[in-house]
């Protein structure tokens, strides 16, 4: 993995999970691209969950197990496996944020501070929007943040020449 810049919470360095809040399930953030102060506001995830779907010596090896646990029913085919997300190598969703990672990656140039720490996905939707219409991303025209939208519904061209 390339040497990225470090996440910062209140002027620590969060480095591994064990460095949040017991039941964090996500943050949100702010990243800052120094030479042109440009910013973006997001959410991120801690865990990626998705389904397998099982080879067919696990399924013979899970069909075996339920058979002497005496459970019935049809054997799930998949198996939701639970991994850490790529939190700390993450610098955002937003385009111009994506492409400025690509090619300036180091840490150098870049500030990445998280704002707050949440527990659930409901909340994490929540206080990213509370956070995006308190620094007003979409309709100040001196913000340096780059949001471009909020929840799909509200975007910046909306605002016309206010931004």
């Amino acid at each position: 993995m390339p040497t990225t810049a470090t996440w910062m919470y209140q002027g620590r360095v969060i480095t591994s999970i064990e460095d949040m809040p017991k039941g964090t399930y996500g943050f949100i953030y702010e990243v800052r691209y120094k030479p042109t102060d440009i910013r973006y506001i997001g959410k991120k995830v801690l865990y990626f969950e998705r389904n397998k779907k099982l080879g067919k010596k696990a399924l013979q090896a899970l069909k075996e197990e339920r058979s002497t646990q005496g459970l019935k029913g049809r054997t799930p085919l998949k198996q939701k496996i639970i991994t850490e997300s790529d939190w700390k190598y993450y610098f955002g969703s937003q385009k111009e944020i994506l492409e400025l990672s690509k090619t300036d990656n180091d840490g150098k140039n870049w500030e990445k501070r998280i704002l707050e720490f949440v527990p659930n996905k409901k909340l994490l939707t929540y206080y990213e929007t509370k956070h995006l219409f308190l620094n007003e991303v979409l309709e100040n025209k001196y913000s340096a943040h780059i949001n471009d939208n909020i929840l799909g519904k509200f975007f910046s061209r909306d605002f016309g020449d206010t931004k």
